[in-house]
């Protein structure tokens, strides 16, 4: 059981290290447009992205699949403008104009793609392990549960904000996609001088 915990607590805590904070601005991006009513769909967002990046470590850490990192390092934060620019987008319009076929199948796209990313950091922490499929499974459980995290704190701002200080939904949307643009855009630069 100590190993489950182990695990669990690697994949929690590289979700949730502010260091490392790409993760959370896409987790943030990805959801900031949804409220407590429309929980379910918030759900299988997240459990689709989740799905997409547990494949890709399997496939990565098995060594299915080999892509070079820095590619990789581009793409987390292309993936993450793609998405606060959706965002800024279709801020104020109805999401039944929405096609959710494409948003849940870009969702698994770009959650494979940060699987990637995890996929280094768990072939150095699981070098000495025999076996990499348990471990595999409880660091990928504790990303999802970091995730559920980052998630119900952005749902909880974004309530608390509409709600209680009368922001509307609209510019809820527009100034957390704005904030993580400014964030993300010199990471983006920064990954592309390095390719």
């Amino acid at each position: 059981m100590s190993q489950f915990w182990l695990y669990f607590k690697l994949g929690l805590d590289h979700v949730l290290d502010w260091q490392a904070y790409d993760h959370v601005l896409f987790l943030i991006v990805l959801v900031a447009s949804y409220g407590f009513s429309t929980w379910k769909r918030v759900l299988w967002l997240v459990t689709l992205f989740t799905l997409g990046h547990t494949l890709a470590l399997f496939l990565s850490v098995y060594e299915i699949v080999r892509v070079d990192s820095n590619y990789v390092e581009f793409l987390i934060p292309v993936t993450i403008l793609a998405t606060a620019i959706f965002d800024i987008a279709t801020a104020g319009k109805k999401v039944r104009n929405t096609n959710f076929n494409i948003l849940y199948f870009t969702t698994v796209f770009f959650g494979l793609i940060h699987g990637l990313g995890f996929s280094s950091y768990f072939k150095m922490i699981a070098a000495g392990s025999d076996s990499k499929f348990l471990p595999l499974i409880e660091f990928a459980l504790g990303i999802e549960a970091a995730q559920v995290i980052v998630v119900l704190g952005v749902m909880i701002i974004g309530f608390l904000l509409q709600n209680v200080f009368k922001v509307s939904k609209r510019d809820w949307i527009l100034v957390t996609a704005s904030i993580v643009t400014g964030i993300v855009l010199p990471i983006l630069i920064d990954s592309y001088l390095a390719l």
